[in-house]
């Protein structure tokens, strides 16, 4: 009897299955350091990546299913290089606001091929269904991972800094106003005069014109892949914890609803430095 009750026991503390659906670049070295601390707690993983990546490579600490998409390392490796050059430019809001548009625009095409091209992928889709996972974890700033989650009819835990055009708000019903939270490209702080707070709150009108361009084509994919008509925010609803990377040291104070759970630090791989 107290075999089995010790047995019982330890079932209830055994680990899940987890599905990740990671992005390339920084967004996975961070999101790396959480697989790393599931793994060594015995949670079995499993990562769908596209074969021609940026970070995104097989480790022993978890399971890699790769999936073919239509470039190269070449064309991978020239679109982070320019992206990266163009988020430090400084100069005006306009020059910089149409900067990034242009930049978006045509990185829009990499991200969305790479998704379409995994839904589609009816081969790793099958193996996915027959897994039985428990949960997906993802980053939802591309939104392939949610679309997989609704698909299988998972739990979704999401792991982020901040969503364009404030996103996460407004599927979390977060309290998100322009008078108190600062916006992008603002340099403003949490304390504004009223003259600010206009500033802030035009600042917050051409991320609507951006959001639309960038994730309407992914709200046309979930759709006919869900064979249903669905939005992002619609899939961005359906996670169930927000684990966010900020803390009130290097971020504003901002209102957070109960799901969304701050994991501060938790930003990139730890490397040892020379002297």
């Amino acid at each position: 009897a107290t075999v089995v009750l010790l047995l019982s026991i330890l079932s209830l503390a055994a680990g899940g299955k987890l599905l990740v659906v990671p992005v390339d670049g920084s967004h996975w070295l961070s999101m790396r350091e959480v697989l790393d601390g599931l793994s060594l707690k015995g949670h079995e993983i499993v990562v769908v990546a596209p074969e021609i990546s940026l970070h995104i490579k097989p480790t022993k600490d978890f399971v890699m299913k790769k999936y073919p998409v239509p470039f190269t390392q070449e064309d991978l490796d020239h679109m982070f290089w320019r992206m990266s050059h163009k988020i430090f430019e400084e100069g005006p809001f306009l020059e910089r606001f149409f900067k990034m548009y242009e930049q978006v625009k045509n990185n829009s095409a990499f991200f969305l091929s790479t998704c379409t091209h995994l839904l589609y992928n009816k081969e790793l889709v099958r193996y996915l269904e027959e897994s039985k996972f428990d949960a997906v974890f993802t980053d939802p700033v591309l939104p392939c991972g949610q679309i997989l989650a609704e698909y299988l009819s998972l739990p979704s835990v999401v792991f982020l800094q901040q969503m364009p055009c404030g996103l996460e708000f407004e599927a979390t019903q977060c309290p998100n106003p322009p008078s108190y939270v600062p916006r992008i490209f603002t340099d403003l702080t949490d304390h504004m005069n009223f003259l600010q707070r206009v500033k802030n709150l035009f600042f917050d009108i051409p991320n609507y014109f951006l959001c639309d361009f960038f994730f309407q084509p992914y709200a046309k994919l979930a759709s006919e892949f869900l064979q249903r008509d669905v939005t992002v925010p619609d899939l961005l609803r359906q996670a169930s914890v927000w684990l966010m990377k900020l803390d009130f040291v290097l971020h504003y104070p901002r209102p957070l609803m109960p799901n969304m759970i701050m994991v501060g630090g938790v930003n990139c791989a730890h490397k040892k430095l020379t002297q």
